[in-house]
């Protein structure tokens, strides 16, 4: 039966390996593909060597004169030299490569992060991933690549090439000594394999433990304060030690496998060689005459002698550069799970834009974002100017989500978002947000001082006001030199609810058109909750519109309406998620 696909589906579907880590060596493929033409190159100049210095040994069993040996000397030298010119090329070439890999992930990494962490609100988002995270995967996981993709790839090259070229050559002088290679030299990829599954497990687990490591050193440091005040120190280094000693187990764990395999790998080399020795022995002494085509010489002897070590070199690298293929595997899965984990892009470049014009309003219709296999439904409502409008539901069910898709931080495929008459779009997204302020669930902070950090938009203004609506005056008087302290990530030395009003003072500094707030008493005792809903409905007093998404009653009750968020569903076709949205419509309408 013929193949009915056309030839460019047939090549296409050769032509490159799928996986994470092939997607991110691909820039590199053309630079590793002349480095190893080079490698190879430099490979097969060593049976011109390994000739010379056996005709240069029979010379001088028979008394060849010493120019004979000059010649052999001096032809040995310039092939060693042209090797490690070889060499230094191709090493360049794939350094560079790698180095150019290496940065263009890791700006896509700090990059993507980026987009997740500011969209242009308050300067930092809520949930998206830790300082310390990134930091460990940019400057300790991501240089692992650099070791796989400057060795792996040559070395394969090698193996594909060079070892069939010595046996070639090996059996031009003897069929014996060809078997041996060939039946010795197999052994060594199939333990590599059998060694590599476990070695890319143990890879992936110290991976997952660097990073527990970083996360919980910037967690403590963090904390310190708080750490010191409640005489937590030892603790704090018995947790520093067990985590530490987890990391020993896990490199120990890589190191043992990686020294298993070295072990393995060169018995069956030198066994290989050994047997080699044994048959290039005996037949020169007479006791073995087969194998060879004629008396096997001493020159000839010493030949396929110099040449096994070479035959098993190739592979002994592909062995070794399989270990740094685990390492990158680890990473690259890791990569990978966190470009999947941006499955709604943000609108928008997240960059400063001068205010979007017209009258605030905000109409939602038919909207819904995908979330992973599922879609979060947003519900239909109008909001105007001085409104406010609760958000309800269940936990899960996408609230947060909701507000996140309301500023653009997330892409709703299905339906519509109108923003002061406009479709908000990726063109109007970053004008949209300059007139929000954003309260979310998890509090984050720059890395400067807290006045800057009450202050994202610069305008000057005394935060007193705002830090008193929002009953946080106490909590900056309380901190090392008040308003030039500097907090951590998430509000270091301070505690949760002190941390959520602290972002509700910088909310109400920025004086938005429109608030979006995601559980704003959450963390709060009664008292203070209170005050935030007080703060929040002066806020309103003065035209700011609102819409909190919160279980929280009394500020369920403060707000003008509310209306629930659906629970999640299947992903489904748009127009089912629209028509659902509509039906929804119809039912608010009709009640």
């Amino acid at each position: 039966m013929r193949d009915k696909r056309t030839p460019a589906s047939r090549s296409g579907r050769r032509r490159r390996p799928s996986g994470p880590l092939a997607a991110i060596e691909a820039p590199a493929r053309a630079a590793q593909a002349r480095a190893g033409r080079l490698a190879i190159l430099g490979g097969l100049l060593w049976p011109v060597q390994a000739a010379l210095v056996a005709w240069a040994i029979a010379g001088w069993l028979t008394h060849a004169p010493l120019a004979h040996s000059l010649v052999a000397g001096a032809g040995f030298a310039v092939a060693g030299i042209l090797r490690a010119l070889l060499d230094q090329w191709g090493g360049a070439i794939l350094f560079r490569a790698a180095d150019e890999v290496l940065a263009s992930e890791r700006a896509a990494a700090i990059a993507r992060e980026s987009l997740r962490s500011a969209g242009g609100v308050t300067g930092g988002a809520d949930g998206g991933p830790s300082s310390a995270a990134l930091g460990a995967l940019v400057a300790q996981k991501l240089p692992l690549l650099v070791p796989y993709l400057t060795h792996y790839r040559p070395a394969r090259f090698r193996v594909m090439v060079l070892p069939f070229v010595f046996i070639a050559l090996t059996a031009w002088v003897s069929w014996v000594a060809a078997l041996i290679l060939v039946v010795a030299g197999p052994l060594i990829p199939l333990f590599m394999a059998l060694v590599g599954m476990a070695a890319k497990e143990a890879s992936a687990r110290q991976m997952v433990e660097i990073g527990d490591m970083n996360a919980l050193l910037m967690d403590r440091l963090a904390a310190l304060a708080d750490i010191r005040l409640l005489d937590a120190t030892e603790r704090t280094a018995r947790d520093f030690g067990a985590r530490a000693e987890g990391l020993r187990v896990r490199t120990m764990a890589v190191l043992r496998i990686a020294f298993l395999s070295s072990t393995v790998l060169e018995l069956f080399s030198a066994l290989g060689v050994a047997m080699m020795a044994v048959y290039v022995g005996f037949s020169l002494l007479g006791q073995i005459n087969f194998g060879a085509w004629g008396h096997l010489s001493v020159g000839e002897g010493i030949f396929l002698l110099l040449l096994a070590p070479e035959y098993f070199q190739p592979l002994r690298d592909l062995a070794a550069a399989w270990h740094d293929k685990a390492a990158a595997d680890a990473v690259a899965e890791e990569l990978a799970a966190g470009a999947a984990a941006e499955a709604t892009p943000v609108l928008g470049e997240g960059a400063t834009a001068a205010p979007l014009p017209g009258p605030l309003s905000l109409r939602v219709e038919g909207a819904a974002v995908r979330r992973g296999s599922g879609w979060v439904r947003l519900p239909n409502f109008t909001l105007a100017r001085g409104e406010a409008l609760a958000l309800t539901g269940p936990s899960g069910a996408g609230k947060s989500t909701a507000l996140a898709a309301i500023a653009g931080l997330a892409r709703a495929e299905v339906g519509e978002i109108t923003v002061a008459g406009a479709p908000l779009t990726d063109a109007n997204a970053d004008a949209w947000r300059a007139r929000l302020a954003w309260v979310g669930q998890a509090p984050h902070f720059l890395d400067a001082a807290l006045a800057e950090n009450l202050d994202l938009r610069a305008t000057g203004a005394d935060p007193a006001p705002a830090l008193a609506a929002a009953r946080a005056e106490g909590v900056v008087a309380g901190l090392p030199g008040g308003l030039a302290a500097r907090l951590g990530e998430t509000g270091g030395g301070i505690s949760g609810g002190e941390a959520r009003r602290l972002t509700l003072a910088r909310a109400l500094m920025a004086a938005p058109d429109l608030l979006l707030a995601d559980e704003p008493t959450a963390d709060l005792d009664a008292e203070t909750a209170l005050a935030v809903i007080a703060a929040l409905m002066a806020l309103k007093a003065r035209g700011t519109a609102l819409i909190v998404a919160t279980h929280d009653e009394g500020l369920i009750a403060a707000m003008d309406r509310a209306v629930a968020v659906p629970a999640r569903g299947p992903a489904r076709a748009a127009e089912d998620t629209e028509a659902g949205s509509q039906a929804e419509t119809s039912a608010e309408t009709e009640a």
